[in-house]
């Protein structure tokens, strides 16, 4: 029996997605529910699976073209005799492990075989950690017999390459879906919202000797770390109860006011920023809160984000400390009309009761749209945020 593989239901504002790396080739055996390829749109990587055992007998859609919601994208033989799958299943041995989108990109551009590379773990999943181990540990003899694309002698699959006199090689590369989206929201953001930037900065001390005094039993409770985002979604969830309009949007001539505080938090993936959003954070405890960044920050390194979750939001923090940023001024996420910045944490001297102590210090950025919401409201958001941190008790406490 031959059956269709076809692109999954994509959303209303997906208008088609890119096929990535095929991970089955025809004449090779597939089993109900294994991954066949990725699809990249501007939002998030899909897995398009397999919908029976059998054999890939055809496909229909080359790597790298576009593909419509539902649209056939290879064809399985469910009948296919067992010898055939047995033969295909020898042939393809190596390609059994398990790898992710940054991992094969990683390994296509040093030209390695993922068959030979040793895994630590026990699913057999290579990591990017296995890939640059087998690197370092590769003699050099290894460089010249890789594949001509890598020694730059031809283009690669990865971009056109140029090696004009003098070995100064380049490499040009298309921007991945997601980059792209990224890159025009970001023109969006600054061509459509009055965008201006206030400052100011915390005093970190009281979130990190509470931090610290709790983190051992905290962890123990609830099997997760407490970090320093929870205090942080939890003094902007206050922050925006203070001061609505922050969370409110745009619609044309209208001004959409939520009475919800969906959250989004920016993290860094391989393929770029992501946002995936924390849902009714007003409802969350610290637990879940730091619970659910940490899933969204290991599911965003291997592209398990789904559409639902990198939808919406009324509000955004990004946190550019953890890469060493000092300030910076964040650029909105539109529909939404102010996103939040944390920087790296910093001892600097700081003027108390007349003496100047050396006190752990973060600038804060608000970035936010000037068309609805004020200066003095932007600044007092931003100081409620401040005093919150500065005395933790008031997230407990509602004040």
């Amino acid at each position: 029996m031959l059956i269709e593989v076809k692109v999954p239901v994509l959303a209303e504002s997906i208008a088609d997605a890119t096929l990535l790396e095929w991970r089955r080739q025809p004449g090779e055996p597939v089993q109900r529910g294994e991954n066949l390829v990725d699809l990249e749109t501007d939002k998030v990587t899909l897995e398009v699976t397999a919908p029976d055992n059998g054999v890939l007998k055809e496909i229909r859609k080359a790597a790298g073209s576009t593909a419509v919601s539902q649209e056939v994208l290879a064809i399985i033989d469910t009948e296919a005799k067992a010898a055939a799958v047995i033969e295909a299943a020898t042939a393809t041995a190596g390609a059994a492990k398990k790898k992710s989108p940054a991992v094969r990109k990683l390994a296509a551009e040093h030209g390695l075989d993922t068959a030979a590379v040793a895994t630590g773990t026990k699913d057999d999943r290579i990591t990017k950690a296995d890939i640059v181990r087998h690197i370092e540990a590769a003699p050099a003899a290894a460089i010249s017999s890789a594949p001509a694309a890598v020694r730059n002698e031809e283009p690669s699959p990865g971009g056109i390459q140029f090696e004009p006199p003098g070995g100064r090689a380049e490499r040009r590369v298309p921007m991945s879906r997601l980059r792209r989206r990224a890159a025009e929201r970001l023109l969006e953001a600054q061509r459509d919202n009055a965008i201006l930037t206030t400052f100011n900065e915390v005093n970190m001390a009281p979130v990190m000797e509470l931090r610290e005094r709790h983190r051992d039993i905290f962890q123990k409770a609830h099997g997760v770390k407490l970090g320093y985002m929870a205090f942080f979604v939890k003094a902007a969830v206050a922050a925006l109860g203070k001061f609505p309009i922050v969370n409110a949007s745009v619609d044309g001539s209208d001004i959409v006011h939520h009475d919800y505080h969906d959250i989004g938090v920016a993290v860094g993936s391989e393929r770029g920023l992501v946002v995936p959003v924390l849902r009714d954070a007003d409802q969350l405890s610290f637990a879940d809160i730091e619970k659910a960044i940490a899933d969204f920050g290991m599911r965003a390194k291997d592209g398990k984000l789904t559409l639902d979750e990198l939808t919406g939001g009324t509000f955004t923090i990004t946190n550019g400390g953890v890469f060493g940023s000092l300030l910076s001024t964040p650029i909105i996420n539109p529909p939404q009309s102010a996103i939040l910045g944390m920087h790296k944490i910093q001892e600097r001297p700081v003027a108390e009761s007349g003496a100047v102590v050396i006190r752990p210090m973060m600038y804060l950025a608000l970035s936010y749209d000037h068309r609805i919401i004020d200066g003095r409201e932007a600044v007092q958001f931003l100081v409620s945020i401040k005093d919150a941190l500065e005395d933790p008790s008031r997230l407990l406490l509602g004040v």
